[in-house]
């Protein structure tokens, strides 16, 4: 018998900055062990949204930019995992999700995303931890975590 497979858990871009960056001593850890343990067991999948913003603010924000070349290493290592591919029908949903529950349209943008990829976990610093929208919990890795 083979053991079932681990439930998908979308990654929002700020915990692939963490864990690339490396300049948040407290939070880079958490991340770096969030996506290996996630790698190990093929549960990772993001989107090209992310992989967008991930490639910018590696490059072009923060104290340690990346140079592009290293950058598209860390998404190549990325995209041998599931990558959902954000087209009109998940930006019309998020704009609908937006403007219903208040949402940043990017927030929303993610939570369309997660959800659409078969997602159950979004793990992201930026919204309400232990809530669930569209059938995905989200999860604050870094909630007792201290600043560096």
């Amino acid at each position: 018998m083979s053991a079932d497979p681990a439930p998908l858990a979308f990654v929002d871009t700020n915990i692939f900055v963490y864990a690339s960056a490396g300049d948040d001593t407290v939070r880079a850890p958490i991340a770096q062990q969030l996506l290996d343990q996630l790698m190990a067991t093929q549960a990772l999948a993001t989107s090209t949204q992310v992989l967008q913003e991930l490639f910018v603010t590696l490059t072009r924000k923060g104290d340690r930019r990346l140079r592009a070349e290293e950058v598209l290493r860390i998404l190549d290592r990325i995209t041998k995992f599931r990558v959902f591919t954000v087209g009109y029908a998940v930006i019309r949903e998020a704009a609908e999700l937006s403007g219903r529950d208040a949402f940043s349209f990017w927030d929303a943008l993610i939570l369309v995303a997660a959800a659409r990829s078969g997602a159950t976990r979004l793990y992201t610093e930026d919204l309400q931890h232990g809530r669930t929208v569209l059938g995905v919990e989200i999860v604050n890795p870094f909630r007792r975590a201290r600043r560096s």
